[in-house]
């Protein structure tokens, strides 16, 4: 037989203090046995795998206990040694799933009225109380209102509203709350470091969403991902042991609609369902990653994404990329599919109707014009190729090909929907080519010999571009005449654009070079320095008391660190606070890493502490000197020794000893 134990039962908690995500109830319990204040009846409630059995079995470990350390059991007296040893008379667990009828409570109540041997109480734990008949809850409700000075009675339940009210009235309720994702990975990390398993950030926030609240799964889901993947978890094998889709995915999809690259995103969904996920599955886990995407887009909101570490930092990233229209364009879609998907006779076609849809509100995110119930497909490849009627009227060669600097250019202002003026100046007309029409160039402002007058060059510096088409320019690269010096003509109206039919959607605009834009900046050289500047940054809020804030609410800084980060307190009891930075020295580069990966996290509470209304910036120096300085702790040489020999961890273990 093997000796292996479960993690949910070989890190079973058994005091108070390791019970993880459930502060509220163990110092409840705590201040009720210190204070004597014990009810008769407790009902405790919540999810599945929270923790609601293990109180219990702490708190009656605790009542009974003969030498008590405060709220703590002493685990060294009889009682507490009968209770480990699993041989204790005055502690009775029952299941109320397979006892569930009469008989069961009236031998539960000629049980209740024995009178302990050893201890003082004798407590009756219930699990799953909600699964007792309703004749049984009626013949248990006369004992369970005045049961007798010894009898204490635990009932815990997941599904609280089908226990009758009278039961309820009887109790005191405890609401367990589900464990947070933070609170998992701290909990799971403390495992792995325990079981000499090297895990990243990045696969322990994958298990604690998986697990969705509940810890006794999250180390079910931690024994199946060390089972596969050994000594080390790395994110794609635990995402391909827990059969969920990883981040990397979401986040790919999201740059491919971000671009309009709907094809690509077509191509990445065939690979999810050949991978054996569904296609509501696929798209439920991409509304959550536009949900995130979206709280990440205010510092305010940050905290109500569950994610640690680098995850967080790449929704930040990956949100200052989208805009605030287009992620709730893309929730709105895929919510309301969401709703169709179940009734759909072809899921695969509904998921890919809408990411071709998410696709056309990233194309067209800079084009206010389109009304928001419009999704335009985006065009991935543009039309080249000249009409056949053009072939024909002009069938002179090609222009010389432009200058290696300006084909890029060039090949950007071709995919133009609405083409500009050309410069100011005459141009000779290339031989074979037709002149245009008098009614087109009276539109346009040319002369009937091709030529734009002189009162039109205003217009075309100034990036003013008409809607219609003009008249052939010169080819790129060729110099540009001087201005005429006649006299100026009477200025021609600007035609208006022709107005769309109604019912036909604007093309999206591609962004590029214009034509007229290259000609005038040829024209103009200042003009062209002036555009190749780029727009100063905007510059990010500081709190003008942001270093005298930082300074009175330095213990509570101190405080907040020694309960989240202990390992962080020897850094930050030396912080110094410059404007709105705060300086800290660190002994080795491996502490550096860690406090940055914590960095956002930790500023905002610190933000908030401080009441910090602007920026803070977080700086790291790594001096070695702090370690040769630092006098070694109790706490490090229990470290030391213990790394030297694994077998001083399984003796504290034994022995329940702790340092203080």
């Amino acid at each position: 037989m093997s000796d292996f134990i479960v993690s949910a039962r070989k890190y079973r908690p058994a005091t108070f203090r390791s019970v993880v995500g459930q502060k509220h109830i163990t110092s409840t319990l705590q201040n009720a046995i210190e204070r004597g204040q014990l009810a008769h009846a407790y009902l405790f409630c919540g999810p599945r795998g929270v923790g609601k059995t293990t109180c219990a079995r702490i708190f009656a470990k605790a009542i009974n206990c003969l030498a008590p350390d405060g709220a703590e059991a002493c685990n060294e007296c009889e009682s507490c040694r009968s209770f480990n040893e699993g041989r204790s008379l005055n502690i009775h667990e029952l299941d109320a799933a397979s006892n569930n009828s009469v008989e069961d409570i009236r031998t539960l109540i000629e049980q209740v009225r024995i009178i302990p041997q050893v201890g003082r109480y004798s407590v009756f734990i219930i699990d799953e109380v909600h699964m007792l008949s309703a004749a049984a809850f009626n013949a248990f409700l006369k004992t369970l209102e005045e049961p007798p000075a010894h009898a204490i009675f635990i009932l815990a339940t997941t599904e609280k509203h089908k226990i009758i009210p009278t039961i309820l009235s009887r109790c005191q309720i405890y609401d367990f709350n589900r464990i947070r994702v933070e609170d998992s990975v701290e909990y799971l990390r403390y495992i792995a470091s325990e079981e000499g398993v090297a895990a990243d950030e990045e696969s322990l926030n994958l298990i604690a969403q998986k697990a969705d609240g509940g810890m006794r799964d999250a180390l079910s889901m931690f024994d199946k991902a060390v089972s596969f993947c050994g000594t080390t978890l790395d994110y794609r094998n635990v995402a391909q042991t827990l059969n969920v889709l990883d981040y990397d995915t979401y986040f790919g999809v999201t740059e491919m609609l971000l671009r309009g690259d709907y094809a690509e995103a077509l191509v990445t969904f065939d690979a999810v369902l050949s991978k054996g996920f569904s296609g509501q599955t696929f798209m439920a886990g991409l509304n959550r990653h536009m949900r995130d995407l979206l709280m990440a887009e205010r510092p305010e909101t940050l905290r109500l994404i569950e994610m640690t570490g680098t995850l967080l930092e790449r929704y930040r990233t990956q949100a200052g990329a989208c805009s605030v229209e287009f992620l709730f364009g893309a929730i709105s879609v895929l919510t309301e599919l969401d709703g169709k998907i179940r009734q759909s006779s072809n899921q695969r076609l509904l998921v890919e109707l809408g990411l071709m849809k998410i696709a056309g509100l990233g194309q067209k995110k800079n084009d206010l014009l389109t009304p928001s119930g419009e999704y335009p497909l985006p065009e991935l490849t543009p039309r080249t190729a000249a009409p056949a009627a053009r072939a024909e009227t002009q069938p002179a060669p090609a222009p010389p090909p432009p200058a290696s600097g300006t084909e890029g250019a060039a090949n950007a202002a071709r995919l133009r929907p609405e083409p500009a003026p050309a410069a100011e100046g005459p141009h000779p007309e290339p031989s074979g080519r037709a002149a245009p029409s008098p009614e087109l160039a009276a539109a346009s402002g040319m002369r009937p010999d091709g030529n734009v007058p002189p009162a039109a060059a205003p217009a075309t510096a100034s990036g003013t571009a008409p809607a219609t088409r003009p008249g052939p320019a010169a080819p790129i690269g060729t110099e540009v005449p001087a201005a005429d010096t006649r006299p100026a003509a009477a200025p021609q109206p600007v035609p208006q654009p022709e107005a769309r039919p109604a019912g036909t959607a604007r093309r999206p605009l591609i962004s590029g070079t214009s034509l007229s834009d290259l000609l005038a900046s040829a024209g103009n050289p200042a003009a062209q320095s002036e555009k190749t500047q780029d727009p100063e940054p905007a510059a990010a809020t500081v709190d003008p008391e942001c270093a005298a804030k930082l300074e009175r609410a330095r213990e509570r800084i101190l405080a907040l660190i020694r309960e989240r980060r202990p390992r962080f307190v020897p850094a930050f009891e030396q912080m110094l606070f410059r404007g709105d930075t705060i300086a800290v020295s660190v002994p080795t580069t491996e502490l550096r890493d860690e406090i940055l990966r914590s960095k956002t996290g930790m500023l905002m509470r610190i933000a908030e502490l401080a009441g910090v209304t602007g920026r803070i910036e977080l700086e790291i120096t790594v001096n070695e000197q702090i370690r040769a300085a630092r006098p070694i702790r109790l706490e490090d040489r229990v470290k030391y020794i213990t790394e030297k020999n694994p077998l001083v961890a399984e003796l504290r273990k034994a022995l329940d000893l702790e340092v203080e």
